[in-house]
């Protein structure tokens, strides 16, 4: 498309003045996300309502000391082989390692080296590790293991697991390390053992079922180990739930014992025991038909206030001091009567988890980009880039092999948080021009600014056209966004002309001058506000849309519920032109702009010829607009009520799946 006149202003000031005008705020240098305010405390959704009783952030010892991040700013790979988790976990850089199904470990009972910087999770309810073995090595540190069952080594008949070491989980001299919404079920000898002078350690929100030695701490003559223990599930167990040996701290809360296994064994069956050195510390428990529910050796301290026992019998000691837990860290303590019921539905692997990956720029990933190579391809779960307040300039590039991709700005207000470049179409055209191009399906971007501030005054060029956007995916949501530019502003398409990809855009702002809402892609525009920016013209200053939608296809652009204003003197502005690129034929544009506001810049004529190609042998029309710049002439089609009646939001959006992004209530909160 030729740009015919230049709209003189500069670059950096035009994008410092658009902010400023359009937002009346300053943006942000990047800065990193502030944590969680209270450790262990639910998270909330998208929504701002809490669920699940999951925060991916840890909270207790493990959240010290620099805290622990696991596979944090590395690549994200789903394994659903041996092979696959042996390779990642083991590697030396750091991974997200999603677990997709049940990996049946072989040889029975064989370890799983988990090297350091690692993230291990379970997708939903179904990542399992059968028959198999975790195993941290001494110096292993900044480890998640969450969202898994690991299930199944047992040796039958070895109740005592006296004959192999097959446990669920085992670490000897690591540090921070979060286990998490896990199930630990029939393993060989413990569910999880952690040895040695372990440091920063969090066990939150397990299920440890039908087994002997539960949970071991310690094996060592040092006093070193800091663990915070919450909201476990032990049902089924006999000892070690846990035992804790020479712990400096331990700290157990809001755990539920339960029918715990009666063998009458007078000694070994109990619930949690500090020996040696350790002090710990019991707060609101609940302990349900245990055999000594808490005991502590002579050398050892426990404080234990709160907590709730019914059926019990045998020992509950109580001495020494011990510490202050928040001396150490916040936390806060459920009530202990509403112990079982919360820990029985939120203990042990969710739904929810698992699913959503969240890469956070810039604490993990420096650039936006970054976290997008990240993201594998092929990848089949939704994954957040979660983009901090903050200025990024850069391009960023989602290919059609990364679909599912959730793009969030975490500030206040969409303004807080910029992507911008200014490269123009004459290196590289649109594709290489446009500050974000997205060529993957399924891709939404919400609470997000993007520019191209490219000076379009300052430089003598062929094609100056500067998109701020582009994209060819189908099934694309903008919400709450705002794209600024001059020409080509924003770009709509699809991989080729015959095949439709469908964009809507909810409560956004665009703003530009030539041809600025473009292409073939069949793209609805609701409740949103677009700016027809003035070239200093009092007869043309440009075009809103420039559609080339396939004539096969009864939907291009919608532009509804809506308002359009500009600056530009009255009578001067188009609402389109049929674009025809390279000359296709069978690129015949449709545009409808309906029950949408008009400024006075726009043409009593609205609609205009392109490169020799009609207007009026495209398909525009408009449907209810007003304000000072509508008005019904012959050069204005009106659509009927009956055709009206069959060009609504969901015409445009179902396609043959039934597609709905308007239905879905935009998020509260960001």
């Amino acid at each position: 498309m030729t740009h015919r006149r230049k709209r003189f202003r500069t670059g950096a000031a035009a994008f410092a003045s658009a902010l400023l005008t359009l937002f009346a705020g300053v943006v942000a240098a990047p800065a990193v996300a502030a944590p969680a305010a209270v450790s262990g405390a639910p998270s909330p959704d998208a929504s701002g309502r809490v669920q699940d009783r999951v925060s991916d952030e840890p909270h207790g010892f493990a959240s010290l000391a620099g805290s622990t991040t696991g596979g944090r700013g590395g690549r994200v790979v789903t394994v659903r082989t041996q092979a696959d988790l042996v390779r990642y976990a083991g590697a030396a850089e750091p991974y997200v390692i999603r677990v997709a199904g049940a990996i049946e470990v072989e040889p029975f009972g064989s370890e799983v080296v988990v090297a350091s910087d690692k993230t291990i999770i379970g997708v939903g309810t179904a990542g399992e590790i059968v028959h198999g073995e975790l195993h941290l090595r001494p110096g292993t540190h900044n480890v998640i293991i969450r969202n898994l069952t690991i299930r199944d080594s047992y040796v039958e008949g070895d109740w005592d697991g006296k004959t192999q070491d097959f446990d669920g989980i085992q670490m000897d001299s690591v540090h921070h390390v979060w286990i998490d919404h896990n199930r630990f079920t029939r393993m060989g000898d413990g569910l999880l053992d952690i040895r040695k002078d372990s440091e920063y350690i969090t066990v939150s929100y397990n299920r440890f079922d039908d087994h002997n030695k539960a949970f071991g701490i310690g094996w060592t003559e040092n006093a070193k180990t800091q663990i915070t223990i919450d909201h476990n599930w032990f049902s089924g167990t006999k000892q070690r739930n846990p035992s804790a040996d020479n712990c400096a701290y331990a700290h157990l809360y809001n755990n539920y014992l339960s029918a715990q296994v009666a063998d009458g064994d007078p000694v070994w069956s109990y619930g949690n025991w500090a020996r040696g050195r350790t002090k710990m510390v019991i707060e609101n428990s609940f302990y349900q038909d245990v055999q000594h529910p808490y005991q502590a050796d002579a050398t050892a301290e426990l404080v234990q206030r709160g907590s709730i026992l019914r059926g019990t019998t045998g020992r509950r000691d109580a001495w020494g001091t011990a510490f202050r837990p928040r001396d150490f860290y916040p936390y806060r303590l459920d009530p202990a009567a509403a112990v079982p019921a919360l820990v029985k539905k939120y203990a042990g692997p969710r739904a929810s988890l698992g699913k959503d990956t969240v890469l956070d720029v810039p604490a993990a990933y420096r650039t936006v980009q970054s976290a997008v190579d990240a993201v594998p391809a092929g990848n089949d779960g939704r994954i957040t880039v979660a983009i901090a307040p903050g200025t990024y300039r850069e391009q960023v590039r989602v290919p059609s092999t990364k679909p599912l991709l959730d793009f969030r700005g975490t500030g206040s207000d969409r303004s807080k948080t910029v992507i911008v470049y200014d490269t123009p179409n004459e290196y590289g055209g649109s594709s290489g021009s446009a500050t974000v191009l997205i060529a993957a399906d399924d891709v939404t971007a919400r609470n997000l600014t993007f520019v191209n501030d490219f000076d379009e005054a300052a430089h003598e060029l062929n094609s100056e056209q500067a998109l701020a956007m582009k994209t060819t995916g189908d099934r694309i949501v903008f919400e709450n966004t705002a794209f600024l530019g001059n020409q080509d502003t924003l770009m709509t398409d699809s991989p080729q002309l015959t095949r439709i990809s469908r964009v809507y855009l909810r409560d956004s702002y665009i703003e530009g001058d030539v041809d600025f809402i473009y292409g073939r892609a069949t793209t609805v525009i609701e409740r949103s506000l677009i700016r027809a920016l003035s070239r200093g013209s009092a007869t043309n200053n440009g075009y809103v849309t420039a559609p080339s939608t396939w004539k096969g296809n009864p939907y291009g652009f919608l532009i509804t519920r809506s308002r359009i204003v500009s600056d530009a003197p009255a009578d001067s502005f188009h609402l389109g032109r049929p674009w025809h690129p390279g000359g296709e034929p069978d690129a015949i544009g449709q545009v409808l702009i309906r029950e949408t506001e008009l400024p006075a810049a726009i043409k009593s004529s609205p609609w205009t010829d392109m490169s020799g190609f009609p207007w009026k042998e495209a398909r525009f029309g408009e449907y209810r607009t007003y304000g000072p710049g509508a008005a019904v002439t012959p050069d204005r089609p009106q659509m009927t009520d009956a055709d009206a009646a069959r060009h609504q939001v969901a015409d445009y959006l179902a396609g043959q799946d039934g597609w709905a992004p308007h239905r879905t209530p935009l998020p509260t909160r960001h």
